[in-house]
């Protein structure tokens, strides 16, 4: 019970950085980041590993790695690290858990999106930016200010940076114009200063709120279809398909936080709405938990990186010495562990649940020497997925 309402408040820390409800869809219908936290902390993940500093100290902080680029970039890295993380288990008396496909998706979605949120920023710094970006001029905070803005002491959707992401885009152009009559340079955010001036506003937004929070990753697969339907395609490319106007937004070679995507849409507005009048391309209006899906799409579009090759996979099995072991429709290795008998390898989650529940042994090599524990890199990791999600799926054996 002690170790459950700990993880609660360690999940709470990382998914709920404003404090917000769950107001929207989860990332996709199969996978849910918030599940994906309960997984990780009812499966004993956090007695060895922490989240931004709360939970064991055993093996890195997950939220302060590197960021997972893709799906297989993280099945790789638990697969690769399996057999230290087996051993040090055994060594802690601690019994290894095993995961089923629904929780290996939500663990996924869940450890893919810790970098997703924004560290909450400086008050005191956000005060001063307020300020000095001449937010002041048109805009009251706690009494004081312009009146050519909305009051924000009543803008209590601060406290959710698609509110923000959409409210920017949406009235950006005419924000410019105001700030052109009043002779004001129209200033440029970067995200750290987004997170300071909303960790400045949203405390001094005392007033009713009105409507939901989108704090939660969208659901990417809307975000697509709205990608199209807004027109975005026809000036950005997303990882290669698109209009060639603006950059690919996945070639940017970025995932951005919400507030970091915010902070783009912001400085761009004004030269995308010159190209959007100049192509006769109305300026689409964005819902808040419309931003998000579209948000949602861009971060995920390199999700499961490139498509892996069934005859990749195929040598890779032979290469890494998976079939010394396993067999193929009674081909190879042990027939009892045959891979066209395993279960639910047909989805990629599947064949991280199995990967992981994997037995920590190895074929002996030629002459009776251990064989090492086959590594893998990402595109490698998609390979083999291709193949055993073939095997799950295909009655048929492969052509040679």
């Amino acid at each position: 019970m002690r170790e459950s309402v700990k993880w609660t408040s360690v999940a709470a820390l990382v998914l709920l950085p404003f404090g917000a409800a769950w107001a929207q869809p989860v990332f996709s219908p199969s996978q849910d980041p918030l599940a994906g936290a309960r997984v990780f902390g009812t499966k004993g993940c956090t007695k060895c590993h922490s989240i931004n500093g709360i939970g064991g100290k055993v093996g890195p902080d997950l939220a302060r790695v590197q960021r997972f680029r893709s799906f297989y970039d993280l099945a790789t890295a638990m697969w690769n690290h399996l057999p230290k993380m087996a051993e040090r288990m055994q060594q802690m008396g601690i019994a290894r858990p095993t995961l089923d496909p629904k929780e290996a998706a939500d663990l996924v979605a869940f450890l893919y999106t810790l970098n997703y949120f924004d560290v909450p920023g400086s008050a005191e710094a956000g005060r001063k930016l307020f300020s000095e970006k001449k937010c002041i001029v048109c805009h009251t905070v706690g009494g004081t200010g312009g009146v050519v803005g909305p009051n924000l002491d009543f803008a209590r959707q601060l406290a959710s940076p698609m509110f923000v992401a959409a409210a920017l885009w949406n009235h950006g152009p005419q924000m410019a114009e105001a700030m052109k009559a009043k002779g004001i340079e129209r200033p440029a955010f970067t995200g750290a200063e987004l997170r300071d001036l909303l960790a400045f506003l949203v405390p001094a937004s005392s007033g009713p709120r009105e409507g939901p929070l989108y704090v939660l990753p969208g659901r990417a697969d809307i975000g697509r279809q709205l990608f199209s339907e807004k027109r975005c395609i026809e000036c950005h490319a997303v990882a290669g398909p698109g209009g060639k106007v603006g950059p690919d937004l996945v070639g940017l070679g970025v995932r951005r936080s919400p507030l970091e995507f915010t902070a783009a849409i912001w400085n761009k507005v004004p030269a995308m709405a010159k190209v959007m009048e100049a192509r006769g391309i109305p300026v689409p209006q964005l819902r808040p938990e419309e931003m998000a899906d579209i948000v949602a799409y861009l971060y995920s579009a390199r999700y499961f990186a490139e498509p892996g090759s069934l005859n990749r996979g195929w040598a890779l099995a032979v290469e890494k010495g998976c079939l010394f072991c396993h067999a193929v429709r009674g081909e190879r290795g042990k027939p009892a562990s045959d891979l066209t008998r395993a279960k639910n390898i047909d989805t990629p989650a599947g064949v991280v649940a199995s990967l992981w529940n994997h037995a920590t042994v190895t074929a002996p090599a030629p002459g009776g020497k251990k064989r090492e524990w086959p590594g893998f890199t990402e595109q490698e990791m998609a390979d083999l997925g291709a193949l055993l999600q073939s095997l799950g799926r295909a009655p048929q054996p492969p052509t040679r």
